[in-house]
C-alpha cells in the first residue's frame, strides 16, 4: 500500500440541513442538525486511509473537547497522529456548514489550524521524506505550505496541492508542486483571470500539473504537451456534496502510482460515492466499495 502523508486542517463541522439557503438577515427553521469530524486535511487523511493507504497526518488541534474528539476520530480510522500537536489556549477549528439540495455553504474558523508552523513541519521531516505522496491544502498558513513544498522537493516526494480556499500562490511554490487540483473558481484565482473556463490556456509553468475538478461532470487534465483528457462524472443520487473534493484528492494521491489516467478514473468515482451520504465523511468509500462501484458502472 502507498504511504500518504497529509498536512492540513482538522475541524469540527457544525452542519444544518435546510430546505433552502437563508437570505442575508433572514432566519430559517432548519430540518436537521448534526456535528461531524472535518477539516480538508483530516478529511483527505481519512479518505486515503479508507482506500487502503498507510496514512500519517501533520496538524494541530486545540486543548478542548472538540480537539480530543477529533484526534480520537482520526486514530479510530487508523490514521497515524504522532505529529498532531495539541495547542493550549487556542480553540480547535470549526466549520459552520449549511446544506440545501445537495449543495453547501461553509464558513470556517481556523483556530489551532492557523498555529501550524513551518517548524512543526520541519520536526516531521523524516515522516515527510518516507512518504510516497504528500497531500496538502490551504486551510493552514501559507508559509507552512511553502515549507512542505521545500521539503517535498528536497526529498523527491511528489506533492499534490489542493488550492482551497482559493488564493493567489507564489511562483516558487507552484514550481515545487507535482499536481494542483483546483475547481473552476480556484483555477481563476490561481491564474488571476476570471474569464478562464478550462485548461486550454495554461501557462507553460503549469503544463502537466493541473487537474481540474468539475463536480458532477468529472475532472479534466492537460498533460505537459497540452493534450486534454476528460474523465466523465458518474451519475449518483446527491445527498450532500461536503467532502467530495477531499475524497477526490485523497483517491488521486492513493492511486497516483498507477498513472494519472487510472488515478483520475478512480478519483472521480470515489468523489461520486462521497456525495451519496450526509456529512463530509459519511460517503467516503472503502477500497472494496470503490471497486464494486467501478465494476457496476462499467469502469473496470
Amino acid at each position: 500500500m502507498p504511504k500518504i502523508v497529509v498536512i492540513g486542517s482538522i475541524n469540527m463541522d457544525l452542519v444544518a440541513l435546510c430546505a433552502r439557503f437563508p437570505a442575508p438577515g433572514e432566519t430559517l427553521i432548519g430540518e436537521r442538525f448534526f456535528t461531524s469530524h472535518g477539516g480538508k486535511g483530516a478529511n483527505q487523511a481519512v479518505a486515503a486511509r479508507r482506500l487502503g493507504a498507510e496514512v500519517s497526518f501533520i496538524g494541530r488541534v486545540g486543548d478542548d473537547d472538540f480537539g480530543r474528539e477529533l484526534l480520537a476520530g482520526l486514530q479510530q480510522e487508523g490514521v497515524n497522529t504522532r505529529h498532531v500537536a495539541v495547542t493550549p489556549g487556542v480553540a480547535s477549528g470549526v466549520a459552520s456548514i449549511t446544506v440545501s439540495g445537495g449543495e453547501n455553504a461553509i464558513v470556517v474558523v481556523p483556530g489551532a489550524n492557523h498555529v501550524l508552523s513551518p517548524d512543526d513541519v520541519r520536526q516531521a521531516e523524516a515522516e515527510i521524506a518516507s512518504a510516497d505522496v504528500l497531500l496538502i491544502q490551504l486551510e493552514i498558513p501559507l508559509e507552512t505550505v511553502a515549507e512542505v513544498a521545500r521539503l517535498a522537493e528536497r526529498h523527491g516526494v511528489p506533492l499534490i496541492l489542493n488550492p482551497a480556499p482559493a488564493q493567489a500562490l507564489p511562483v516558487e511554490l507552484l514550481a515545487r508542486v507535482a499536481y494542483l487540483t483546483p475547481n473552476q473558481h480556484e483555477l481563476m484565482q490561481l491564474l488571476g483571470d476570471t474569464t478562464v473556463s478550462g485548461l486550454e490556456s495554461l501557462p507553460v509553468s503549469l503544463a502537466g500539473k493541473v487537474v481540474l475538478t468539475q463536480g458532477a461532470e468529472g475532472a479534466a487534465y492537460a498533460d505537459a504537451d497540452g493534450r486534454l483528457r476528460h474523465q466523465p462524472g458518474l451519475a449518483v443520487d446527491v445527498v450532500d456534496s461536503t467532502g467530495a473534493g477531499d475524497t477526490f484528492n485523497a483517491a488521486l494521491a492513493v492511486f497516483l502510482g498507477l498513472g494519472i489516467e487510472v488515478a483520475l478514473k478512480r478519483a472521480v468515482a470515489a468523489g461520486a460515492l462521497a456525495v451519496t451520504q450526509p456529512g463530509a465523511r459519511g460517503g467516503m468509500p472503502t477500497a472494496v466499495q470503490l471497486d464494486a462501484f467501478l465494476v457496476g458502472s462499467g469502469q473496470r
